[in-house]
């Protein structure tokens, strides 16, 4: 289970990773596009808290991994849960 909440932290930094490169590399004379924005702060929930405030580069990719982190560590609990559950309940049965 540790694996895969590691592999959710690294997604969460791939994520923000992969903004702080689109942000970069685009073109500052054009506006930023709502739907980019939009998909760009629901991939990364920590920009709706520190909109306002002045963060580095780097404090955004620590908060996006831990943030990943932590929705990967209650995703996994709940599917671990739910997988004894169903052995608990239904038995191993193939139906």
């Amino acid at each position: 289970m540790k694996y895969r909440i590691a592999g959710w932290a690294g997604v969460g930094f791939l994520v923000a990773g992969c903004w702080a490169l689109y942000f970069a590399s685009a073109n500052k004379a054009n506006s930023i596009e709502p739907i980019v924005y939009t998909l760009a702060t629901l991939t990364q929930p920590v920009v709706l808290l520190i909109h306002h405030f002045s963060v580095s580069f780097y404090w955004v990719l620590f908060a996006n991994t831990v943030t990943y982190g932590l929705v990967g560590l209650t995703v996994e609990t709940l599917r671990q849960k739910l997988s004894n559950f169903k052995t608990a309940h239904y038995g191993n049965s193939p139906a």
